[in-house]
This record gives C-alpha cells, structure tokens and sequence, in this order.
C-alpha cells in the first residue's frame, strides 16, 4: 500500500488542496439558511465542493502522467491497476473522512440534517462520481492547467444547471429533461429525497444512476495514457 499512502501525503502539500479539503468545508458548515431549500444552504452546495476538491485530487495524476511517472512504472514491479485503484481510493478515503466531519460538524452546530446516515451514503456515492468524472476528463488533456481550468468552469457550469443554486422548476422544461444528463441533478434529486422524509426506495433511481455514470467514467479515465 506504498501508493495509497504516498498519495495521501502529496494530497496535503499543496495549498489549494488543503483549502478545498479543510477551509471550505467549514464554510459550508457556516452558511445561511435558504428558503428554497429542504438543506441549509452549505449542505445545498457541498456537493460543488466536493467535485471541486474531487477534480484537484485527480489532478495530481495527470501531473505523473506530464512527468512520465507512468512511463517509469511500466519498467517498475508496480502495474499500472495498482498504481490506479490505489490512487483513487486514497482520494476516496480522503473525500470520505472530509463528509463525515461536516456531517458532524453540521449536526454540532445545531442543524436539524434529516437521516444522517442517508445524506452521508448519497455525498459518498458523489464524491466517488466526482472523481471518476474528473479521471476521465484528464484522459482528454496534455496539459494540467488547461484541463483543470476548463474542469473548474465546468463544475460551476454543472452545478448551476443540476439545481444546487436555484429550483429546477424554474427552469424550462426541455432543460430539466436536459440536465437528467449531469451528475450533479441526480445528486439533488437524491438529497430532495432524503429532506423530505419520501420513501427510500425512491433513492434507487439517483443512486443507480450515479453508479452507472462512475462505471462509465471509470472505464473511460482508466485506459493508460502515457503522454
């Protein structure tokens, strides 16, 4: 597991990393209520948080790739499956223990979160989209900066149309039939389920589809680029 831990520790030398990791999340803690929404506000938009962050982690294999660290580990006793999953699941974990403190966090400072464990298990299973979203989305680029840039806009883009900022139903109605497409509506779609206190089978849908997309992602960001 010497991967998975060195992939933990370069997540926290960067800055920016430990902003998204550590500073926002409280922020989000912090946040108003919102009228329009079944979460207080932060919760409503810790889902852009978590793509955010998602998006930075995976970033820092595409940095290997521009330093033809995959390149050295094809000569090395490490396949490249391994250096994959355990990269990701470093990132998992990270995510994972992040959800679990504003949870806490949220439920400390006073917010009523309905069905904790539910909201956990459905930000989880985004985060774990995230990042296949943003593995897949490098594949595409030669350059980090270029591909993290246009990601971030992207994400706020998602964010926005996938109702973390504003009602769906505001919107016309080819677009809510056209951001069935996004990860993000599924995401509200899920956490709307679980603040109204509806039946949990209803989760079935967004979570499978979450689950479909992450599969899709995966096998897309997991073929071996070596420039």
């Amino acid at each position: 597991m010497t991967i998975f831990l060195f992939a933990i520790k370069r997540c926290f030398r960067d800055i920016m990393n430990i902003v998204l990791l550590c500073v926002l999340p409280i922020i989000v803690i912090w946040m108003p209520d919102a009228e329009w929404t079944p979460l207080p506000l932060g919760f409503q938009l810790y889902g852009a948080v978590l793509f955010f962050a998602a998006a930075k982690l995976v970033s820092i294999m595409m940095e290997d790739r521009m330093k033809g660290v995959l390149m050295r580990i094809g000569v090395a006793p490490v396949t490249h499956f391994q250096y994959l999953w355990q990269n990701l699941l470093a990132y998992t974990l990270i995510l994972m223990v992040q959800i679990i403190l504003v949870m806490i966090g949220g439920l400390l400072y006073g917010y009523d979160l309905v069905d904790p464990l539910f909201l956990f298990l459905v930000y989880l299973l985004f985060a774990i989209t995230s990042i296949s979203f943003s593995l897949a989305w490098f594949m595409l680029f030669r350059h980090k900066e270029t591909a993290l840039v246009i990601l971030m806009s992207l994400i706020m883009l998602m964010s926005m149309a996938g109702g973390m900022l504003w009602p769906i139903d505001l919107m016309p109605e080819f677009m809510q039939r056209l951001v069935m497409l996004l990860p993000t509506y599924w995401l509200i779609e899920s956490l709307t389920i679980v603040t109204t206190q509806a039946d949990k089978t209803e989760l079935f849908i967004p979570l499978v589809m979450l689950l479909m997309f992450t599969m899709a992602f995966l096998v897309v960001g997991s073929r071996r680029r070596l420039s």
